[in-house]
């Protein structure tokens, strides 16, 4: 069936000019390696964060439309629609996991908010007590793992102590999630923390098998030695990956899926993209991209 682009890109609220891969190409110039790079069928999974084109879906629609796409997986971001929150009883966190449990719909993870640059040792340690509380909250909703996220460095304290003391807390929260079935995931992120060498900065203080990278797709990934040199940091480390838009021209997503697959990586690549007026169309394009970057079309 013949695609009718324009009224893809007005339904999903682009215009030619962002969605440029439909009349040009930059894949070459996205690749040093040919397709055959790939090595062996990628075995990494499709998956979606509910930030933000997923934030008013309760849990009930989040399995149907993710169903409907088949999305594999979701992360469910705090704050949102479907509640699942650490406010919950016991039973409610059992009702979750039964409806994710009998689903095709895995919930792969949960999203906070939580992050652990502050300089005020108080506010720290209320941070690191409130993710022990939304593990145990994974853990009881059957989420194998939590991301969390540094939001930038504090400017009045050396950029080496700030990274050092985020390190030394995910080992804390590491050692805890361990002994309850749940990783946690360094999200990319933060104004100075999304550099690719300081997040590496971070595990290496880390040093707990329990923590990893969510790597983000941030253009700051090109920043420095390059794409290739960034990827390098991270790719034995990398347990999620969070993706914008894949029609976007400036990022290599193509050779981030070619490195992923060829680095092992078998876990869930997630849409993290921006509101829809029609959602679950705007999710079949997202899959059919993110297959076709891999050669699976």
């Amino acid at each position: 069936m013949k695609l009718h682009r324009r009224d893809f890109l007005k339904t999903a609220g682009l215009t030619v000019g962002a969605a440029g891969f439909l009349g040009r190409s930059t894949f070459g110039a996205e690749t040093s390696q040919p397709a055959s790079f790939i090595l062996g069928p990628p075995r990494m999974k499709l998956g979606l964060v509910t930030y933000n084109i997923a934030k008013d879906w309760d849990v009930p629609t989040i399995i149907k439309n993710c169903t409907e796409t088949k999305f594999q997986g979701v992360e469910l971001r705090t704050t949102h629609a479907h509640g699942v929150e650490v406010l919950l009883s016991k039973a409610q966190r059992q009702a979750v996991k039964k409806q994710f449990h009998d689903s095709p719909v895995e919930l792969m993870g949960l999203g906070s908010a939580f992050d652990f640059h502050t300089p005020d040792p108080a506010k720290l340690r209320a941070d690191i007590t409130a993710t022990k509380e939304y593990i145990l909250l994974a853990q009881d909703v059957g989420a194998p793992g939590v991301k969390v996220r540094p939001n930038g460095l504090p400017p009045e304290v050396p950029k080496e102590k700030t990274l050092a003391q985020i390190g030394r807390s995910l080992r804390e929260l590491g050692e805890f999630a361990a002994g309850h079935g749940v990783q946690i995931r360094l999200e990319v992120h933060g104004k100075e923390t999304s550099l690719v060498p300081n997040i590496k900065t971070i595990l290496d203080v880390t040093d707990h098998p329990n923590v990893g990278a969510c790597w983000n797709c941030n253009q700051s990934d090109l920043d420095g030695a390059g794409f290739d040199s960034n990827f390098d940091l991270l790719k034995d480390k990398i347990f999620t990956v969070h993706m914008r838009d894949l029609y976007l021209d400036e990022y290599p997503f193509r050779k981030l899926l070619n490195g992923l697959n060829a680095a092992g990586f078998t876990g869930y690549c997630l849409a993290e993209i921006s509101e829809s007026q029609d959602p679950v169309r705007v999710l079949k394009y997202f899959r059919s991209l993110w297959l076709a970057y891999q050669n699976l079309l």
